[in-house]
């Protein structure tokens, strides 16, 4: 019963999510490039995809936040809901407004450094590959770019898995009844920090997350390339204009 409940919201906020992430990165990657001019983006390159994913996601995890508070309830508590919808209407019953965004500084804290080393790691991965093959995106095949994605998406989720268990723990225990305490936010992080420890923050389950992670990374690239060109769209790649 938790895992289906659990499920429903998990689908539906990571749909959103995603939605607002990767096609917010790619508006906020071409409009500074238009910005900034050819030459200078190339050169900023790596800022642009920092900077990208940080605000893209940050718009993105409020959309997020309230499902992950919803999902999160569920799980722990079987009891709670019959599904998203009632789980919403319970939450807001009970907690209110607060209670939907009670995860979202570790939220952001989690995902905005993952989606900044996933985006900027992917970038210069795919770029490098390019530039090993000393060919752009365009001319190559479909076939080469998607399997560029897929290669570049597996480095990246590696080093974003690495980056975001500390956080990622937090938020598994904070939405719990009674985790940290019942003082204010970052009292009941610190006391739920204190009691799991720095060591155990960082390592918990990174290898598995190393697997999964990066196989999911490599898989929403994949698919997000596959879409845009089914669509009849392309990805925006920086170009250096000197080469």
């Amino acid at each position: 019963m938790a895992l289906s409940t659990g499920l429903g919201a998990t689908a539906a906020g990571y749909f959103i999510q995603g939605w607002f992430k990767f096609g917010g990165v790619e508006m906020i990657k071409i409009k500074t490039a238009q910005t900034l001019g050819e030459e200078k983006a190339w050169e900023n390159k790596t800022v642009i995809y920092l900077a990208a994913a940080a605000g893209a996601e940050f718009v993105a995890d409020l959309f997020l936040c309230p499902l992950e508070a919803v999902r999160i309830r569920s799980v722990s508590d079987p009891e709670f809901a019959d599904g998203l919808a009632d789980g919403f209407v319970k939450m807001a019953k009970t907690e209110g407004l607060l209670g939907f965004y009670a995860g979202l500084v570790p939220i952001l804290f989690k995902q905005i450094p993952y989606t900044m080393a996933k985006f900027a790691v992917q970038g210069n991965a795919a770029d490098a590959m390019y530039g090993a093959l000393g060919k752009s995106p365009k001319e190559v095949s479909s076939s080469t770019n998607v399997a560029i994605s897929l290669g570049s998406g597996v480095i990246a989720g590696v080093a974003s898995a690495i980056i975001s268990p500390p956080a990622d723990t937090l938020l598994s225990k904070v939405n719990k009844v009674g985790a940290g305490g019942d003082g204010p936010m970052m009292s009941r992080l610190i006391n739920i920090s204190k009691e799991l420890g720095f060591w155990k923050l960082c390592t918990v389950g990174l290898l598995p997350r190393c697997v999964m992670i990066g196989t999911l990374t490599a898989g929403q690239f994949g698919i997000f390339d596959t879409v845009m060109s089914a669509l009849g769209a392309s990805k925006f790649h920086f170009h250096n204009p000197n080469a």
